[in-house]
């Protein structure tokens, strides 16, 4: 029987510990994307918490703002890393507007990295009327609450899948 060192142990118990504390820090969002809310109340907890940066970094032609999360944050929906925070909110000084017709009066979501397919059979599994949208195959999905929902949500959960390229 092979026997490992006590320097490997040693070395095994540093990675494994300086892990966990940035896993038992994540935040999840998916409770969130159940498309109940607004991006209002979505996202300004994530500015006041520090989850992600103030300012958009980027915003649509449809207004939809994009903000990254800080550095070292630990944001994750459905156990997926999320790249970006997603929102827009008409009249809601949070949020840039964009050159073209707004998204709507509210809407919001996240860009993960993980493949449409799986993200979809998560949203779908939670009842979410979120959207479904590859952003890169096998590598971003964008789930996204229009706003629509909160007006029109069906006991059913329907999810809508907008997989380019499919």
């Amino acid at each position: 029987m092979k026997t490992a060192s006590l320097a490997q142990v040693a070395a095994s118990v540093i990675v494994i510990g300086g892990m966990l504390p940035a896993l038992s820090h994540a935040t999840p969002l998916e409770d969130q994307l159940d498309c109940k809310s607004s991006a209002h109340r979505f996202i300004a907890p994530l500015v006041a918490n520090n989850s992600i940066d103030a300012r958009p970094m980027r915003v649509e032609s449809n207004s939809v703002n994009a903000f990254k999360p800080v550095s070292g944050g630990q944001l994750t929906a459905w156990g997926y890393r999320v790249y970006a925070v997603l929102g827009y909110e008409q009249g809601d000084a949070m949020f840039k507007t964009g050159s073209g017709q707004p998204v709507g009066e509210s809407a919001y979501g996240v860009v993960i990295m993980a493949p449409s397919d799986a993200v979809q059979e998560h949203v779908r599994a939670s009842g979410s009327t979120a959207v479904v949208k590859e952003v890169m195959p096998m590598i971003m999905t964008a789930v996204f609450c229009d706003g629509s929902a909160i007006h029109t949500a069906s006991a059913s959960g329907t999810v809508t899948k907008e997989a380019s390229g499919r």
